[in-house]
């Protein structure tokens, strides 16, 4: 493992079919700040709970600079951060989508998702608690 970014990364994939679950944080299902939360604690890294306190308490990071264990934050349906995921590389993310949907991968390049990114950040780079 390169660092705790690539460490981040793996440990999220590892989360894939988990199911989705509204508010939730452990390995019973997640909602897709939950999967954020929980990913990080795993690394001793602690992070807000919801997606919108993620994105503003994040070290911003361009779109461009973007590496695996980087949050990608999302406004779906609304002026406000209300989604996130977990950057994996090659323009991937891992999340928790929504009510039926296990926590799976998509691409910042499906449309869907390309309309609706809002910013990147970052916290790996925290010193561990």
């Amino acid at each position: 493992m390169r660092n705790r970014g690539d460490a981040l990364a793996k440990f999220a994939l590892s989360l894939r079919g988990t199911r989705y679950r509204y508010g939730g944080a452990t390995r019973a299902g997640f909602d897709c700040s939950g999967l954020v939360f929980y990913a990080h604690r795993q690394l001793g890294l602690e992070v807000p709970r919801t997606s919108r306190e993620q994105a503003e308490e994040a070290e911003e990071i361009k779109p461009r600079k973007l590496k695996p264990g980087d949050l990608v934050f999302f406004r779906i349906d609304s002026r406000r951060v209300n989604h996130v995921g977990i950057y994996i590389g090659d323009r991937r993310f891992v999340h928790a989508p929504g009510a039926g949907k296990p926590v799976t991968i998509n691409s910042l390049d499906d449309e869907f998702y390309e309309e609706s990114f809002a910013s990147a950040g970052r916290f790996w780079e925290q010193k561990p608690r």
